[in-house]
């Protein structure tokens, strides 16, 4: 790794967590490496600790002083390969950082450079249903979907669906319920001449029933304990054992998984007091806010929540249940990790 890409995963000790999110996200890579004024390391920042960080109710622009892991696993230059591979696989760990004498970080090996292969932490297969909410107009991307359902969309050489379905399935979820509506035979026939594995389970709609009405039809299935569902237009790059896991161990009835967006403001915003006067003005005032991704995992006992042959959104799932006590948590991603394809301006970013 040369001089240049070393500095992208570099971050300073002083800077805010925020600022390390978004680092995270430009390189695209799930760590950073904290160095102090002289570029000796100090330790590493993950998309864990990120993750660990918000959910304790912390605040994203404070320092990442408290964040960052002060004791991580590094290899002094001259290091033996045969040790650092028998670490990193002993330890699953997907990046080692390389010092001189003086603690300067001089290089870092990535999985990927060891062994020559994409590695993904997958603990265990999850074999866990999967709800997708096939069945809208998908006007946002008009006029495409005057002709081809929204599932159907291509991101590189197939439909957006069979792309979160191959996603699901590198975790172990290989049984789909499809809640079909707008153009679903046309969903139907596709998975029926297609060329892959997956033999969907398939419902239809009879008239538009909202982001969630349409799980009522799951009623009747097969499906026991909690399942995942998501939306046909959503791309999510994260560990879904995981956020299993989160689910599991928090006792949730439902979990939503949430992205980090950040908003600004392109106008000068005018606050003002009664009487119209002005008391201050921000200028392009800056904003982080936790967004909906449309991917959660829900309990089948609330699917009882749901009205039958009603426009039933996934807010309002999730109200009713909040009334009866039911626990809704969040887990948190970066924004990079989700791409949101029914828009046009997400969905050019695919080519």
């Amino acid at each position: 790794m040369n001089t240049s890409e070393l500095a992208k995963i570099q971050i300073h000790e002083e800077e805010t967590v925020k600022a390390a999110m978004r680092q995270m996200d430009r390189v695209a890579l799930k760590i950073l490496f904290v160095v102090d004024k002289d570029n000796r390391l100090l330790g590493t920042v993950t998309n864990g600790d990120f993750r660990r960080w918000v959910l304790a109710g912390k605040k994203i622009d404070e320092k990442i002083t408290d964040l960052f892991n002060r004791k991580p696993v590094k290899f002094r230059d001259g290091y033996d390969i045969e040790e650092v591979k028998r670490v990193m696989v002993g330890d699953r760990i997907e990046a080692v950082p390389i010092v001189d004498k003086n603690n300067k970080l001089v290089d870092v090996l990535f999985w990927e450079d060891i062994f020559g292969n994409r590695y993904r932490r997958v603990e265990h297969k999850l074999d866990l249903p999967v709800a997708i909410m096939a069945g809208g107009v998908g006007s946002r991307l008009a006029p495409f979907t005057k002709i081809l359902p929204k599932p159907l969309i291509p991101v590189d050489d197939k439909p957006v669906i069979e792309v979160i379905m191959d996603n699901f399935a590198e975790f172990g979820c290989n049984k789909f319920h499809l809640l079909l509506g707008y153009k679903g035979a046309m969903v139907r026939s596709y998975f029926d001449n297609a060329n892959n594995s997956y033999e969907p389970i398939y419902y239809f709609e009879d008239e538009p029933e909202g982001t969630a009405g349409a799980l009522k039809l799951l009623g009747s299935s097969n499906i026991k304990g909690s399942f995942f569902v998501t939306n046909c237009d959503i791309i999510i790059k994260a560990d879904y054992s995981d956020i299993y896991n989160f689910h599991t161990n928090n006792d949730c009835d439902i979990t939503v998984v949430g992205a980090m967006r950040h908003f600004v403001v392109p106008y000068g915003v005018l606050e003002t007091r009664t009487g119209g006067d002005i008391d201050n003005v921000i200028e392009k005032p800056e904003y982080d806010f936790f967004v909906n991704t449309g991917m959660y995992i829900v309990k089948k006992e609330l699917l009882s929540l749901i009205p039958a042959k009603e426009v039933f959104h996934f807010t309002d799932l999730i109200k009713k249940a909040q009334e009866q006590g039911k626990k809704i948590a969040v887990y948190p991603i970066s924004e990079k990790s989700w791409q949101d394809i029914g828009q046009w301006e997400e969905y050019k970013k695919t080519f």
